[in-house]
């Protein structure tokens, strides 16, 4: 018997939120090494806080690519382990960006643009399909991704080093 089956999910209506789960992922795995990227070469000012909250962050996007790939599997998909897949599909991009002061947390912004829209996208889906399941996931998402926008978005306001001034 299909997992599908035992859960009561339509695997026609399923295929789009697997298609949006498995590009999500391709991205978090991106946003993920980006992140250790800024972790590993962050300089300047505030480089203790900025250290301290890329791993934090990096550590978080870890989590979350485990809850989408263990999601994958339970919709019956294979998730894809694969970094040059990921490549291949990903919407962000390798950023081999060094960053200096704040430049950083812009990066961070400009990744969580992409996924936030990339989880709306699969809320309209799951919603479709009637996996509640995985609109709680995005949703969880989204209310914790929320907030961090607005904290960074808070932190850099009017900094020297930011566009805000």
């Amino acid at each position: 018997m299909k997992t599908l089956d035992v859960l009561g999910l339509d695997e026609k209506k399923v295929n789009g939120v697997v298609s949006a789960l498995n590009q999500l992922l391709a991205d978090f795995q991106v946003y993920y090494m980006n992140l250790r990227g800024l972790h590993w070469n962050v300089k300047g000012k505030g480089f203790f806080t900025l250290h301290a909250k890329y791993e934090e962050l990096y550590n978080d996007a870890a989590a979350k690519v485990d809850v989408i790939a263990e999601r994958l599997l339970q919709l019956g998909s294979t998730p894809e382990n694969r970094f040059s897949a990921y490549l291949r599909v990903a919407t962000l991009q390798e950023d081999g960006f060094i960053p200096t002061g704040h430049a950083g947390l812009e990066k961070v912004l400009e990744a969580l643009k992409v996924l936030i829209a990339e989880e709306r996208k699969t809320v309209e889906l799951a919603g479709e399909a009637n996996d509640e399941v995985t609109v709680a996931l995005m949703d969880d998402f989204l209310t914790g991704q929320e907030k961090l926008v607005w904290m960074i978005t808070s932190f850099l306001t009017n900094h020297p080093d930011s566009d805000d001034k």
